[in-house]
């Protein structure tokens, strides 16, 4: 998708937000510099017992090339509270930018070969397949499974004309058995227009049992 802008909130009212909720505002702006390309390492605060993640940004090519809060957040918590239940489950990430570790991961044409370095850089070929996926209806990649267990999808909110093509791809994903961690941050009031979008399509509840949960949402980050 297009990339990933910088934080920032508009609390000016929009009176026009309930009549055109993917309306496009006034407040998309470019992102600033950013840290240049490198290879971090994480063990998301020592949960994760075995390597740590090794993980290679580039934002070369779009803001999608660097991990973001939310998706911290939600490694976290799936490390912490769900790894049981993801160990033979089949998963589908969403906007994986430089990817984590699971077992389909997805992003844009140029998010590919940063992708497929991070699955060569934690020795994961076996294990993990990147492909291209463009949001919207009927843009499922042959390779990607329909209706898998697990759906992931993290910092996808960010670009309001963005918002219906990500729901026509979660419709297109989500089977009556499947679940969906969905986390994000809030950056302008037009954000939360999303998620009363996916609440009339789908049951949406809040995650309730993670210890981080009070922390995060203190920076506006909703899982």
């Amino acid at each position: 998708m297009p990339d990933r802008i910088a934080d920032h909130d508009n609390d000016n009212n929009n009176s026009d937000d309930e009549e055109a909720p993917f309306a496009i505002s006034e407040d998309l702006v470019q992102s600033p510099t950013h840290k240049q390309a490198s290879i971090t390492r994480t063990d998301f605060d020592g949960l994760l017992k075995s390597s740590p993640l090794l993980l290679s940004e580039d934002l070369a090519k779009g803001n999608g090339g660097q991990a973001w809060p939310a998706g911290y957040v939600l490694a976290r918590y799936l490390i912490r509270k769900k790894l049981g239940e993801l160990r033979d489950a089949s998963i589908v990430e969403l906007g994986a930018g430089g990817g984590m570790q699971v077992i389909h991961i997805t992003d844009q044409q140029p998010m590919l070969a940063l992708m497929r370095g991070n699955i060569r850089l934690n020795g994961l070929e076996d294990r993990v397949e990147a492909s291209v996926y463009a949001w919207g209806a009927g843009n499922r990649p042959a390779s990607i499974p329909a209706c898998p267990d697990v759906v992931l999808a993290a910092d996808c909110v960010y670009f309001e004309p963005a918002f219906p093509l990500l729901l026509q791809t979660l419709e297109e994903l989500i089977g009556p058995e499947t679940v969906c961690y969905f986390c994000f941050k809030r950056r302008r009031r037009a954000d939360m227009q999303f998620l009363k979008a996916a609440k009339k399509a789908f049951v949406v509840k809040d995650v309730e049992d993670d210890p981080e949960r009070e922390s995060y949402a203190k920076a506006n980050i909703f899982l």
